[in-house]
């Protein structure tokens, strides 16, 4: 790493810092502004070998280092210029910050010499991210390097996890610093909070004597570790446990005591007390009201952010703590004051009644167009249990939350909790470079990644497939292809008596698209094409891209059946006198 006269360029320095994180991959568009950085990476590759991922939008990028740090669960290293990229870059970085994803954005800035007093610009162009992020500075000076690599990447890992972002002044990396040597910090994280014990006999007392309680988790939960813990409270107390978002998995959805809350939801309004562990109260959760819950249930919430306590609902046990520390310290005092595991956990399924029959009588037509069930039902046959699945799209998520089950944890993605379309390409790409780097340090065979996605999302960040081909990445996608933003369409048509304005996008080809990158591409129009074209894609020794052409007018029935509707926009409070939620949806 060092010369002869004990230096190290900039580029180095940063290298030896981001080595201590154990990443083996980054995520980074080509140009001057890294050079020096990925030079470092590439000459020091017999002691820590490094997978450049090329990307080909800054938001595609930064995407990517979310989807690998979601993945793995470590940290994700973007790479971008600021006065060129930034701009670009905003969404992908609002998107990972909102999934409370650990991402490290090394952003090269102007030197300040080169700003000017008057400009269009801000004498800091990291002022267009700071309001979106944890944390962003820009290094004041070369011999600081390191220093602020360890600051940006401690904010992104502690507390709840985000989007730090350190500004590079350009240039910086070709500079020679000192490396003499020097005693290197730990580095240790801040300990996570533990429940107060007062909190922790509360919540005990409420569940122990529950006749129906309900646990409801999301990303925290998974962010803290808390899978073997969760797994053993409901396989010990029998209770239900519906995931939301990355909170999916933990408890393997076997539709007896682990569910997804989109499809499951229908039966919270019959829970009496309600474990909230790491998942915030929004609009996907019903904000906690009525009617998506009962008004006089019991909720305790458990968050390690005291900022998402309360977010809308009164609650009985708030605890800030650590989720997983939470877990642990139930299980104990479930035991300790002999609570008893629930006789009967099937009010869940009992509730679900109408929609799973309903979903049950739907798309198993054998004839043309495809049903997008038939994408879901024939991909569930094949899927590995520890296989990553990422959803994008509207009507094709809502579809996929109806029959997709996730068994393991950190196998699930989607654009939730922001809500941007197409960003499940990216989240892939980087999802299934993590899969290649555990492939390598592990020796066992590379994990498929697989995107399911809309045809109007993947035209968002298609480029990426790109990267997707020269990194070798195990990556199938799969298009529902209804040849238009179906959501929109369909909600015009119920709107306008039949009527829609544009929304047609038409069946392309966009198997053509990953072909003409070098993955291998097929359109399929036969329902009875789809399992020999997926028993192709898993074999593939490149990534693949599914073109399936399916029904334009599938999604009318989500529209006019609320049982088929896993996600509910109708229940925001400001409507809740006069919509609300049917008891079948």
């Amino acid at each position: 790493m060092s010369n002869q006269n004990n230096k190290l360029t900039g580029g180095q320095a940063i290298n030896r810092a981001l080595q201590r994180y154990g990443v083996n991959s980054c995520f980074a568009l080509a140009g001057t502004a890294h050079a020096h950085l990925l030079h470092a990476m590439a000459q020091d590759s017999a002691r820590h070998p490094w997978t450049i991922f090329s990307g080909r939008h800054e938001s595609g990028t930064v995407g990517a280092a979310d989807g690998y740090a979601r993945a793995s669960g470590k940290l994700g290293v973007a790479m971008i210029g600021v006065e060129h990229g930034i701009a670009n870059a905003v969404t992908g970085i609002c998107v990972a910050n909102a999934a409370c994803s650990p991402v490290l954005v090394l952003a090269t800035t102007e030197t300040p010499s080169q700003i000017e007093a008057v400009s269009d610009r801000s004498n800091d162009l990291l002022d267009m991210v700071k309001p979106y992020v944890k944390w962003a500075r820009t290094v004041p000076s070369v011999d600081r390097l390191e220093e602020y690599i360890h600051a940006g990447a401690k904010q992104a890992l502690s507390g709840r996890p985000g989007v730090a972002v350190v500004g590079i002044p350009n240039g910086w990396q070709a500079r020679v610093v000192d490396a003499a040597e020097r005693v290197e910090a730990p580095l240790t994280l801040p300990g996570n909070p533990a429940p107060a014990p007062e909190a922790i006999a509360a919540a005990a007392d409420l569940l122990a004597n529950a006749k129906r309680p309900m646990v409801v988790l999301g990303a925290g939960a998974m962010l803290s570790g808390a899978g073997a813990a969760l797994r053993k409270l409901a396989s010990t107390y029998r209770w239900p446990v519906l995931a939301n978002g990355m909170g999916r998995g933990l408890v393997p959805e076997d539709m007896t005591l682990g569910f997804n809350w989109p499809l499951a939801q229908v039966a919270a309004k019959d829970a009496d007390v309600v474990l909230v562990i790491g998942c915030r109260l929004t609009q996907r959760i019903g904000f906690g009201l009525p009617p998506r819950f009962a008004k006089n249930a019991k909720f305790i919430q458990v968050d390690v952010d005291a900022g998402e306590l309360r977010r809308n609902r009164d609650i009985d046990v708030a605890v800030v703590a650590d989720a997983r520390r939470m877990v642990e310290a139930l299980l104990t005092e479930l035991d300790r004051v002999g609570a008893k595991p629930l006789a009967d956990p099937s009010w869940v399924n009992d509730a679900m009644g109408p929609r799973l029959t309903r979903i049950a009588e739907v798309g198993h037509s054998d004839a043309a167009p495809i049903h997008p069930f038939r994408i879901g039902r024939e991909l569930m046959k094949v899927m590995p249990e520890d296989g990553i699945y990422v959803g994008d799209g509207a009507d094709m998520q809502n579809w996929m939350y109806a029959v997709h089950r996730i068994r393991r944890e950190r196998c699930f993605m989607d654009h939730y909790p922001f809500g941007y379309m197409g960003s499940g390409t990216p989240l892939a790409m980087g999802a299934a470079t993590a899969m290649k780097e555990e492939a390598a340090k592990t020796g066992k065979p590379v994990r498929p990644t697989v995107l399911v996605t809309g045809d109007g999302a993947f035209g968002f960040h298609c480029a990426e497939w790109n990267g997707a081909v020269m990194a070798g990445l195990r990556l199938i996608g799969i298009i529902s292809n209804d040849g238009g933003w179906g959501t929109e369409k369909h909600g015009h048509i119920k709107a306008f008596g039949g009527q829609h304005f544009n929304c047609e996008l038409g069946h392309c080809d966009y198997q053509l698209i990953g072909e003409a990158f070098g993955a291998i591409g097929r359109r399929i129009e036969q329902p009875g094409d789809i399992a020999p074209a997926l028993k192709m894609a898993f074999a593939a020794d490149r990534p693949v891209i599914l073109n399936v052409i399916t029904d334009p007018m599938a999604g009318l029935a989500r529209k006019n059946d609320p049982r088929l509707q896993t996600i509910a926009f109708e229940d925001l409070v400001s409507s809740l006198k006069i919509h609300y939620t049917p008891e079948v949806a």
